[in-house]
């Protein structure tokens, strides 16, 4: 088992930035790829970035390129966010999952998601 915790949302006017964190404990020497999803209201959860944990080789959505950029330390996964929109505001869940690529189905273990507020 793997229990993740994400923690570092909050509410930030447009243009502005946050960090979120996602500490992992129990089995973290399974060395499982994890990703960031995240949530709109009335909307469908969707993949936002993920790393491997072993190459550190990471992917994005298209709609965060060049703004996010997730990295990895020790047990801890990051999601730098900068010049947030509006459209930005969602839960944000972290994940983990053996095979973790960009879809739901692929991650194992979810942590309980943190709110972003952005502001127009």
């Amino acid at each position: 088992q793997v229990q993740l915790v994400e923690s570092g949302g909050g509410l930030v006017q447009a243009g502005g930035s946050l960090r979120l964190a996602c500490a992992a404990s129990g089995r973290t020497q399974t060395n499982y790829p994890m990703g960031w999803f995240r949530q709109a209201p009335g909307k469908e959860r969707e993949f936002v970035a993920r790393i491997s944990w072993i190459t550190s080789i990471t992917s994005y959505a298209d709609s965060v390129k060049g703004r996010f950029a997730i990295s990895r330390a020790k047990n801890t996964m990051y999601l730098q966010m900068n010049s947030l929109k509006p459209e930005d505001t969602a839960v944000y869940y972290c994940a983990a999952g053996r095979s973790g690529v960009m879809t739901e189905g692929s991650y194992d273990y979810w942590g309980q998601g943190t709110q972003v507020t952005v502001s127009s």
